[in-house]
């Protein structure tokens, strides 16, 4: 059923760095939720494969001395979602990757894997946008950090060198701290299907007004992508139910939908208008009720 030729065992990063130096044609797996789907339908078979599952720095959530939250790249989405740390600091990553396929899915695909297989609708990849995340990777030459923007350089496609293994996703203080966030992901099913389009949207406020906002969006181009000039035509407005719907009309001017199979580009367009706005509006009620509670 699975036509694999060989799998080496890591138990630390560098020995995984070292697995991969001497077998250069080998895949990194981590939960397989994604590569052994590839090789049961033929487009993987006879690789090698360099497993990381048993590389325990590299699970778990933690805090560093600055206040940035550190999700280790073979955290799974269960963990994820359950950690006291994600749900008072991000608790819309928490909630994203929780529409992720079925329990049994989410308790093996992990968020490393989820980012470098580089799909547009990843369920983690929009929020991992809106919270402005820094991608951790370590390889021959050291560790390596780059803004989640920069890492994913085209469909299917991000910037991970040949020896190198993801090792974190950092999220910095001044990136979560204040800021009211959710995530909306449409589907034909509500769950065990992938996003048709999604949207996740972070807010900061002051005194009633837009301080800062950041929105992403999955499968609204080929990678996952921010709005940046809506963003700033929303600071220093309220959110009224006029300025959310200019905001969402202005975020697609600066989307590129696709038609595919699964979705018109007409289809994808509305709908992706409609998260945006839906976003926008439980933002503002969590945030009404954090004030007058």
């Amino acid at each position: 059923m699975y036509d694999i030729k060989n799998i080496y065992e890591a138990y630390t990063v560098d020995e995984a760095i070292k697995l991969k130096q001497e077998h250069p044609d080998a895949s990194f797996i981590a939960g397989g939720s994604d590569v052994l789907v590839k090789i049961r339908e033929g487009k993987m078979a006879g690789l090698e494969l360099i497993s990381l599952q048993l590389i325990d720095e590299l699970k778990g959530v933690s805090m560093e001395e600055d206040g940035t939250l550190r999700i280790g790249a073979l955290t799974s989405f269960s963990h994820i979602t359950a950690d006291p740390l994600v749900k008072k600091y991000c608790k819309t990553l928490g909630e994203a990757v929780d529409t992720a396929g079925g329990p049994q899915l989410r308790n093996i695909a992990t968020i490393g894997g989820n980012i470098c297989n580089g799909a547009p609708s990843a369920d983690s990849a929009p929020t991992v946008f809106a919270y402005d995340c820094i991608i951790e990777l370590k390889g021959v030459d050291g560790i390596r950090e780059l803004p989640v923007r920069d890492f994913y350089v085209g469909f299917s496609t991000v910037d991970l060198k040949d020896t190198e293994v993801m090792t974190a996703v950092k999220i910095k203080k001044e990136s979560y701290e204040g800021y009211f966030g959710h995530y909306f992901k449409y589907a034909m099913r509500n769950a065990m299907d992938i996003a048709t389009s999604s949207c996740s949207c972070n807010v900061k406020f002051e005194d009633g007004f837009v301080k800062d906002v950041r929105v992403a969006y999955g499968v609204a181009s080929s990678i996952p992508v921010r709005a940046p000039k809506a963003e700033e035509s929303l600071k220093g407005l309220k959110l009224t139910d006029n300025n959310i719907n200019v905001f969402a009309k202005k975020c697609l001017d600066e989307l590129s939908p696709r038609d595919s199979w699964r979705a018109t580009k007409a289809l994808r367009k509305q709908v992706l208008y409609e998260i945006t706005v839906r976003c926008l509006k439980e933002i503002r009620k969590e945030h009404e009720e954090a004030v007058y509670a």
